[in-house]
């Protein structure tokens, strides 16, 4: 097919004639400038049905491009959207993950606080652990809807739930407690509440109840907690108290108490009674008055000891007139011990002591 004839410049129409056979079309372009001349285009029928043709692909073209791009706009821009959807998921995750690792940390401190409730309860001599408090039992966890995060959800509303009751629970708790403290002045300042040894200066080697002795090998009851400790650290009065007896017993009228070596014993009221043995110096004297906090002696290594520390003592008077040992841990506050909870349990559950050497009368009068 001969390429259309083009006549760009001129001021007349050309004569179709002289291009040769054929019919043709015409096509003028007038500029918009009225200075500048016409052009010309001649194409034949097959030249103008190839541009007719092209023209009408692109214009399907088009078409098809401008019906088709919504979707694939709206398919790009839901990308888009997802990704910042799934990064800002992730971001809520994460918060989540961190929400629930405080209310894990919320939940243990809670239940720290309800040992030292419980501790505070038995150490007045109070009934606890029946109550469930004014917060009522913790409310059912709420369903948490399907995700990947539906665990993370469920695991937060159990912990929120628990937390919520425990706090209930606490509240009345402590409730009770000022209010028995408020009526019971007196009281609250004499019952042993601190450790006599002051910070970590201490450790536990020998707990309350049945043990081996160490001079013996036999099982004996051991009525009190043995607190190793440097010889000479100062020992504190765990609370307000008179003395009651210091210095060391006499052999001849009782050679379990004369084991005791250097002993100290402070009457708290008339329901309790702590003793201090194996001490090297003894600061103080029958019939003083000391306040908590005051120190009374310093640990050492006399009477039947292996070693230097503080053979630790708590009594409470029970009916007949006889002072009990119990264990001294429930009366030490400022300190956490690593079984609490069996502490707690045993306190409550354990039956009759009998095996232990009585407090003479001595040692327990005012």
């Amino acid at each position: 097919m001969p390429p259309p004839t083009r006549y760009l410049r001129g001021s007349r129409r050309p004569d179709p004639s002289r291009l040769g056979a054929g019919t043709r079309v015409e096509l003028q372009v007038h500029p918009g400038d009225i200075r500048k001349r016409v052009r010309y285009l001649f194409l034949t029928r097959r030249q103008a049905g190839g541009a007719l043709a092209l023209a009408l692909a692109w214009v399907l073209f088009v078409g098809a491009g401008v019906a088709f791009a919504p979707p694939v706009v709206r398919g790009v821009l839901a990308r888009h959207e997802h990704r910042a959807l799934k990064s800002e998921r992730k971001r809520h995750g994460e918060r989540l993950r961190a929400l629930i690792g405080r209310m894990g940390e919320l939940r243990a401190r809670a239940d720290d606080l309800r040992l030292k409730i419980d501790k505070i309860y038995l150490a007045y001599g109070l009934a606890g652990g029946e109550s469930i408090g004014q917060g009522g039992f913790p409310p059912p966890a709420t369903a948490a809807p399907e995700s990947v995060y539906a665990g993370a959800i469920r695991e937060g509303e159990a912990l929120r739930a628990g937390l919520h009751g425990e706090l209930g629970a606490l509240d009345a708790f402590l409730t009770e407690i000022r209010d028995f403290e408020a009526v019971h002045r007196e009281r609250v300042t004499v019952t042993p509440s601190a450790s006599p040894l002051a910070g970590e200066q201490f450790v536990l080697t020998s707990p309350f109840g049945n043990r081996r002795s160490p001079f013996t090998k036999s099982l004996d009851f051991h009525a009190g907690v043995d607190l190793a400790a440097r010889r000479g650290t100062e020992i504190r009065a765990p609370a307000e108290g008179v003395v009651t007896f210091a210095g060391r017993f006499p052999l001849q009228r009782s050679v379990g108490w004369w084991r005791y070596g250097n002993l100290v014993v402070l009457a708290h009221g008339d329901e309790l009674r702590t003793l201090y043995g194996h001490c090297r110096d003894v600061l103080v004297e029958r019939g003083q008055r000391v306040a908590q906090g005051e120190v009374i002696a310093t640990v050492g290594n006399t009477g039947w000891s292996t070693s230097p520390h503080l053979h630790y003592e708590v009594r409470r008077l029970v009916d007949g007139g006889a002072y009990r040992p119990v264990d001294p841990r429930i009366y030490i506050l400022d300190h956490r011990w690593r079984d609490e909870e069996r502490l707690l349990v045993r306190a409550r559950s354990a039956p009759g002591l009998d095996d232990y050497e009585p407090l003479p009368a001595t040692l327990a009068a005012r």
